[in-house]
């Protein structure tokens, strides 16, 4: 595949993608140039940031949501065994754990490599990305500030 032709096919995604959070109706930002969106989410308790990036090259769209916090030096081995646990369960994306800053992302991506995606497929990486974010997100601050612990966090799942 050319990269005139990725490029296409990537401009077309993106599209896509902004249509899939038009009709939700919901407040976002773009970054057209970089094929970027980012907005915002209100969960049952900790607010989601959420940033879906369509790779030109590598033809992914990438959906990354941050944790608003990091796990405390003192909890940073407690935080991976956490992480690790609530990645093993999922049936789609992963916890991704910096062990020397204690940043906690989750992540989800779709290949559309040489295929014709349709707003569905954001509309589901959005939703089970809200879901699981906000499933997890205050259990891993319950642990970082020791209001459980991360034995008794992996005995729930």
């Amino acid at each position: 595949m050319t990269d005139e032709s990725k490029l296409a096919l990537a401009k077309k995604v993106y599209g896509t993608l902004c249509d899939a959070i038009d009709a939700r109706h919901w407040h976002y930002e773009k970054d057209d140039q970089n094929l970027i969106v980012h907005f915002g989410v209100s969960g049952e308790d900790i607010p989601m940031k959420m940033l879906l990036i369509v790779d030109i090259q590598r033809q992914l769209v990438r959906l990354m949501s941050p944790m608003p916090f990091k796990f405390s030096e003192e909890k940073r081995m407690e935080g991976a065994l956490a992480t690790c646990a609530a990645t093993y369960v999922l049936a789609d994306g992963s916890f991704d754990y910096d062990v020397q800053t204690g940043s906690v992302m989750f992540r989800l991506t779709a290949s559309f490599h040489e295929s014709t995606i349709g707003e569905g497929l954001f509309q589901y990486m959005i939703d089970c990305s809200c879901a699981v974010v906000d499933m997890y997100n205050d259990k891993f601050l319950a642990i970082d500030k020791g209001l459980i612990n991360v034995t008794d966090f992996i005995a729930s799942m």
